[in-house]
């Protein structure tokens, strides 16, 4: 058969050219056949058919090649369709703002774009198609400019990235050198390919730290706000051992001077002695103390209790921190343990159950008064010592009857008058130790001639010595120290007046001794001096060595108002006393260059006597009916004529609608709807010229006490002494005489 003459194998060329050559052939045969039996027709025949068969076969080879071509066309424009796809791929992965790379199910590189590994020209060169995703990630991990964490090797940084790929979506941050952050985003593809971006976020880095920043410095407002209202005392020590934060309730709870407190202490120079009383629980002793704090291979939290004397017990927690510093807290649990101790001897008295009653009563006490403690022992100290002078002066007043003799009434008032006095003293010392324990004292440092301060010390505190019978020496002294005037002034007038307190007999001696560049303020007495474990005690509020004394005599503020001015100001303080020889107190001051003092002046303090006031004409403005009908009827008496006032508007209109013009004017600084005592005397000299004037405030303000002093005016704080005032009125009449 045809078929079996040809093989299919062959190219349709072939194939055609075999039949033809077949042709031939059989063509040949039939011409030379002779034989008489018909082969040689019947061979013809076949050669026809054989030819017919040969036009089919190559009409459908010709279709085949035809089909073949079109598909050769076809294949060619899908080629140059994928080839031209690639290309805009390529070219829109370029635009890509971030780095980007694709990895094909064989984890080998595709394509990137020239933004992919940006931060990294020691290697970026080297991400070329085929490699794979493992020698992508050796190449990063070898990159110098690739920034390790601390303590990681690149082998170490390899491997975390490599368990990190096997998850199906990834994103971290790379830190680079030169504070540059790469973000790396990593997704699978859906046939199990593997895409990476890479996106610089220095900049959004860089403003998450300065947020970062911004946030630590208000939680570490906050957490010094936190400490101070914390009933704990609390120490916080950096890893070399040094202090760096605390609160006050530290100080008070373990009786150590807020003057030992600063930033950079020791811990052994900071609790020297403080623990050399004390008794340990929990077998601690001061070796495990000082072994905890050197310790250098770790240090786990240590909890022991404290025990000074018979009274007092400090529960004491000391933790770590991961900076290698540590934070100590103490906590006051005398009132538990002292409970505990009294239920224990009750246990022994009484049944199981009412044992355990008591025990939660105690508990419930302690706990009630460590919340009140500190706020009960100030406002109860406080209540008492000015309910004292007031009861005394309400007495006093109420023993007044109509028909006395009026030297009887006038030695009653005297006694009245004395009372308020020290209702006066005392209300003035808790302002000033409640404006220098809120932080909001306000300082005006400035050359302060110490001489004249102390000269007029001892002219208003010298009667007072003399009527006890001691003798009060003041030292001349030129030094001119860098200080707050009204706040010194405060100081040295608290110690002296302290130690005529104390002093029974002998004298007072006040100084000031040079130091090289500082000079020493010395306060010395001759009283009874002061034992060594009372010298903490007394700088404490309402602590008095003398317990009967009366509030007229003290009220335990002096000494504590010192301690916190001088920490204010800066001016070391320090303390020398004997037992039975008495006691000295010794500031330490700067010296500051000599300044013109021609216009210092006293803002403070009583004035020398006056002489006579008749005929006296003084404008008062003040906004407060009673205090304004108050000075009224005081200046009255002293035979003045007064023209109250309670604005600028009612002043100005005494002057220029009535035409009277004051030898004096006393003006309240702050008056209604935001009127200033400054402006209207600033107005009445620019009508009448200089008159003698005074503002009168409650504010301690050292920019008030400048402009006064700037304007020549003068200062009186409420509440007003009556001496001063008639001092400041003697002194108007003698100008205008």
């Amino acid at each position: 058969m045809p078929g079996s003459l040809l093989n299919p194998a062959d190219t349709p060329d072939r194939q055609i050219e075999k039949l033809v050559k077949i042709n031939a052939a059989l063509m040949r045969r039939v011409e030379q056949a002779t034989d008489a039996s018909g082969a040689a027709y019947a061979q013809f025949e076949r050669a026809a058919l054989l030819e017919e068969e040969v036009r089919n076969r190559t009409r459908d080879l010709e279709r085949a090649l035809d089909l073949l071509n079109d598909s050769n066309a076809r294949l060619a424009e899908a080629n140059r369709a994928t080839e031209e796809a690639r290309s805009n791929l390529a070219n829109a992965i370029e635009t890509v703002q971030e780095g980007f790379a694709l990895f094909d199910p064989d984890e080998r590189l595709v394509m990137c774009n020239s933004r992919f590994g940006l931060h990294m020209p020691d290697i970026r060169d080297r991400f070329r198609p085929g490699i794979t995703f493992r020698q992508y990630v050796d190449l990063v991990s070898g990159s110098r400019y690739l920034s390790l964490p601390e303590n990681k090797t690149p082998r170490d940084w390899a491997a975390q990235r490599m368990r990190r790929h096997t998850d199906d979506h990834v994103i971290f941050n790379v830190r680079m050198v030169g504070s540059r952050w790469v973000q790396v985003s990593e997704h699978r593809t859906p046939d199990g390919g593997t895409v990476i971006l890479q996106t610089d976020v220095s900049d959004i880095m860089r403003l998450e730290r300065q947020e970062r920043d911004r946030m630590l410095d208000d939680q570490a407002r906050l957490i010094r706000a936190t400490l101070e209202h914390l009933d704990q005392g609390v120490c916080i020590f950096d890893n070399q051992g040094r202090l760096a934060g605390w609160n006050q309730r530290v100080g008070e709870m373990l009786s150590i001077p807020a003057r030992r407190f600063s930033m950079g202490v020791r811990f052994f120079s900071l609790f020297e002695g403080f623990t050399r009383n004390a008794s340990y629980s929990n077998g601690i002793t001061e070796d495990t103390i000082r072994a905890w704090i050197t310790a250098t291979d770790g240090r786990p939290p240590i909890g022991f209790e404290i025990r000074q004397g018979e009274n007092k017990t400090l529960s004491v927690h000391a933790q770590e921190m991961p900076d290698r510093g540590f934070v100590i807290s103490f906590s006051d649990v005398s009132a538990e343990r002292a409970a505990v101790r009294a239920i224990r001897q009750a246990n022994e008295l009484l049944e199981a159950r009412v044992a355990e009653r008591t025990l939660e009563l105690a508990d419930a006490l302690s706990e009630a008064e460590r919340a009140n403690a500190s706020k009960s022992r100030f406002v109860a100290a406080a209540s008492h010592d000015l309910l004292q002078p007031l009861s005394a002066a309400k007495l006093y007043m109420a023993s007044i009857e109509p028909g006395q003799d009026p030297t009887q009434i006038h030695q009653i008032a005297d006694k009245a008058r004395r009372s308020l006095d020290s209702v006066e003293t005392i209300l003035e010392a808790l302002l000033d130790i409640s404006t220098l324990d809120s932080g909001k004292a306000e300082v005006h440092r400035a050359p302060v001639p110490l001489g004249v301060i102390l000269a007029q010390l001892a002219e208003e505190l010298g009667p007072t010595a003399r009527a006890k019978g001691l003798e009060l020496r003041v030292i001349p002294s030129g030094a001119v120290v860098l200080s707050d005037a009204t706040y010194l002034r405060r100081i040295a007038q608290n110690l002296i007046v302290n130690a005529i307190r104390y002093t029974r007999k002998g004298k007072i001696v006040v100084g000031v001794r040079r130091r090289g560049k500082s000079v020493r303020l010395e306060v010395w007495d001759t009283g009874p001096g002061i034992a060594a474990e009372q010298r903490d005690i007394i700088f404490r509020e309402f602590q008095r060595l003398d317990a009967a004394a009366s509030a007229a005599e003290g009220m335990g503020l002096g000494l504590a108002i010192v301690e916190r001015a001088c920490a204010l100001l800066g001016h070391p303080l320090d303390l020398v006393s004997t037992v039975g020889r008495g006691s000295g107190f010794l500031v330490e001051l700067s010296v500051a260059p000599t300044p013109d003092f021609t216009s210092f002046r006293r803002t403070s303090g009583p004035a020398l006597a006056p002489s006579g006031l008749n005929g006296l004409i003084v404008l008062l403005v003040e906004n407060d009916a009673e205090l304004r009908n108050a000075l009224t009827i005081a200046m009255e008496a002293w035979d003045v004529c007064v023209l109250p006032s309670a604005s600028i508007a009612e002043a100005l209109a005494l002057i220029d609608d009535e035409g009277i013009q004051p030898d004096a004017v006393i003006a309240d600084l702050q008056l209604d709807r935001g009127e200033m005592g400054t402006v209207l005397l600033n107005m009445i000299r620019t009508r009448l010229g200089p008159v003698p004037s005074c503002i009168i405030t409650a504010s301690r303000s050292p920019a008030v006490i400048d402009i006064c002093v700037q304007q020549g005016w003068e200062l009186f704080h409420k509440p007003i002494a009556a001496e001063a005032l008639r001092g400041f009125l003697s002194g108007a009449t003698a100008s205008t005489s």
